[in-house]
């Protein structure tokens, strides 16, 4: 396998779940530092790839790094449930055979300390795209108690949110992520595998990015392109995330939706959109937890549009 820095997480399910394409377009909705793009691209030798991402500096980076496969690489900047939309009017769309997305923060993003993600960081930023207006300080220095409870209860399911919420208004303003923890620390629950802070960082950044939103608005651009023979794989590592995606498949596998008090079906029975191919969550094998503590929350959920 190719060097990659900071190997993607379940490369080889990737790679399996994608490698019976042949020819046509694969679509890596969050390209990143280009490690499932250049891992799709070797193995698929006959497809072509359109990547996309909305922050500038991966897209500098995997720029160069994709080069050598010439125009079988389209790169293009947004948010990728944006993107996607302009794709699926561009392209045919039996031309489109498969599409991931690997939710969440690269590994990248988190080491650079500039970018306010880690709470290491003297920033306190956290935007995938650095021209976005809403940044981590603005939730934290100028949200209402009530909305800080919200976004800490739902997207961290932080279980003392509301002492928290209030901590952060009595204390604020933060100027840097590293403060803020520092700071929320001895107020945080303490877990076995992971910083304190862990999740207090995590539910501010999906809302600074609107992540579950992304999610839903790029699952629901798929549905409603009802593609004909396409692979969907997304890549979670939050339990909203995959929820979310877990009842949007079962939704699609249904062919009846009729109502569960309907005495007998009348929708015609011929609303699904393909089947899904996990029944349960691809989860990392044990080497890769080993060499990848990133991998241990990563689930991979696969459909096959079949229309």
């Amino acid at each position: 396998m190719e060097n990659i820095p900071h190997i993607p997480v379940l490369y080889r399910e990737v790679i399996t779940t994608f490698e019976d394409i042949k020819d046509g377009i694969i679509i890596d909705c969050t390209m990143g530092y280009g490690g499932h793009s250049s891992l799709i691209l070797e193995n698929n030798p006959n497809i072509k790839l359109i990547a996309i991402d909305q922050d500038q500096t991966a897209i500098d980076f995997s720029t160069k790094r994709l080069e050598k496969y010439g125009d079988r690489v389209e790169i293009r900047k947004g948010r990728f449930s944006n993107v996607i939309q302009d794709i699926l009017r561009e392209y045919n769309k039996k031309e489109l055979k498969g599409i991931l997305a690997d939710i969440g923060v690269s590994s990248l993003q988190l080491d650079q300390k500039d970018r306010g993600f880690s709470y290491e960081s003297e920033n306190l930023d956290m935007r995938m795209d650095k021209d976005a207006p809403l940044s981590a300080s603005n939730v934290v220095n100028e949200y209402s108690q009530n909305d800080l409870e919200i976004i800490l209860r739902e997207y961290g399911e932080i279980k003392n949110y509301k002492k928290i919420a209030s901590i952060i208004m009595q204390k604020r303003p933060f100027h840097s992520a590293k403060e803020l923890s520092e700071k929320l620390n001895p107020f945080l629950l303490k877990g076995k595998k992971i910083h304190p802070a862990t999740l207090l960082m995590q539910a501010i950044r999906i809302e600074v990015n609107d992540e579950l939103g992304e999610l839903k608005n790029l699952l629901q651009a798929l549905e409603d392109a009802k593609l004909s023979d396409a692979k969907i794989a997304i890549i979670s590592f939050h339990s909203l995330e995959d929820r979310i995606v877990k009842q949007t498949f079962a939704s699609w596998s249904k062919s009846c939706i009729c109502s569960p008090q309907a005495m007998r079906c009348e929708c015609g029975n011929n609303h699904d959109l393909g089947k899904i191919l996990t029944k349960k969550p691809i989860v990392a094998q044990d080497d890769e937890l080993k060499s990848n503590a990133r991998s241990r929350s990563a689930k991979l959920r696969v459909f096959q549009m079949d229309l």
